[in-house]
């Protein structure tokens, strides 16, 4: 166990202190738990950057604890009608597509890296951003139309990730071959 998998797996274990914050409708600390989720994401990456220590179980790992934080804060807060449901389809059906081209080339027997891609990075960088805006609504005092361009922003984003992903799976099972 390397201490970016550890900080990786804390993050993991924050969701769901993150979502009984949620549904008992105490957003400040929900706030501070999701704040310190995300900074875990990148203390782990750094972590892991300037201590060699980069794993194959990482390379998985991190990606599914992002989705698992972010999908599950979609999730809630559309429930709470804090975000448009539109936008939390949107985010899960991403990242339904990612899992599926994971499995289908990993079925296929194709040779890939797990490597975000910078599209997708933006666009995580978007979805935190977009859940930070509404947890702390009530600190920052943004103009409430401020939010609703930030989920057309994350959502169109969150799309063209989603396609661009899809076109590196459609070149790499063409660049393959599979037996008949």
């Amino acid at each position: 166990m390397t201490i970016p998998n550890l900080i990786t797996s804390i993050r993991i274990i924050l969701v769901p202190i993150f979502v009984i914050y949620l549904i008992n409708d105490e957003l400040l600390p929900a706030l501070v738990v999701f704040v310190l989720a995300g900074l875990s994401d990148g203390v782990d990456g750094l972590v892991a950057r300037l201590f060699d220590q980069k794993s194959k179980l990482g390379s998985y790992l991190d990606p599914l604890a992002d989705k698992i934080l972010l999908v599950t804060a979609f999730v809630v807060l559309a429930t709470m009608e804090l975000v448009p449901p539109w936008l939390t389809v949107i985010v899960i059906s991403r990242d339904i597509l990612i899992l599926l081209g994971v499995l289908i080339l990993f079925l296929n027997g194709q040779d890939f890296t797990i490597k975000p891609s910078v599209w997708s990075k933006i666009t995580t960088c978007l979805q935190l951003g977009s859940v930070f805006i509404v947890l702390s609504k009530d600190y920052l005092h943004l103009a409430p139309q401020f939010s609703i361009y930030l989920f057309w922003v994350t959502g169109i984003l969150t799309v063209s990730s989603g396609l661009h992903y899809m076109r590196y799976w459609f070149q790499t099972i063409g660049a393959g071959t599979l037996g008949d």
